[in-house]
């Protein structure tokens, strides 16, 4: 990770300032060698990055989030939370599974009580799947009183899995229901659609 950063550094003349742990692999299931690159990266004698300046996402390895929040460093906690309930969220999030969302959002509760650090919870809006106005109270349910911010993610379609984005109107009454009751949301513009 650390000569990733090093090389995008030296390729591109300029110096990295943020970073985001995701997409190639759970970085919690690597949990001792991201803490090791943390402290490389955040060392004023190393790239003296801001702590406040990385991201860390996470599918819910809950254990290890018990684990971060202990290690109280202040980077962004970006959770994939994708649904309401364990009906909706066990059918494209196998960790479900074995930490459901309720142990999950005990385990950020936690973290964010700890830390002082609000939670990021990125929810991709597949129509007729998780993005009901049912669903969005629930999740205002699940989520009232916590420190945290809801990213709404319009899916690419995914003709494999037959996800279909939500249409605007469901984005704008989901992200309506979320704020009526507390939660600060966002609508993520969308990228990529164009790929197939």
């Amino acid at each position: 990770m650390l000569s990733e950063v090093i090389t995008a550094q030296n390729d591109l003349g300029i110096r990295i300032s943020h970073i985001v742990l995701m997409g190639t692999g759970e970085p919690l299931d690597n949990y001792d060698n991201v803490m090791k690159f943390l402290s490389l990266v955040t060392d004023e004698n190393g790239l003296n990055i801001s702590m406040r300046h990385i991201s860390l996402s996470t599918c819910g390895i809950v254990p290890r989030i018990y684990d971060l929040a202990e290690k109280r460093l202040g980077l962004t906690l970006s959770v994939s939370l994708h649904a309401p309930n364990d009906s909706i969220r066990s059918r494209s999030m196998p960790v479900n599974l074995k930490w459901n969302i309720e142990e999950l959002l005990k385990a950020c509760r936690y973290y964010t009580e700890v830390t002082s650090r609000r939670i990021s919870f990125e929810y991709a809006m597949i129509s007729g799947l998780n993005d009901s106005d049912e669903c969005a109270r629930e999740l205002s349910s699940r989520l009232r009183g916590m420190l945290c911010h809801v990213n709404l993610i319009p899916v690419n379609n995914v003709r494999e899995n037959n996800y279909v984005r939500s249409d605007r109107e469901r984005l704008r009454s989901f992200s309506e229901i979320l704020q009526k009751n507390g939660i600060n949301v966002t609508v993520r513009r969308t990228l990529g659609s164009d790929i197939n």
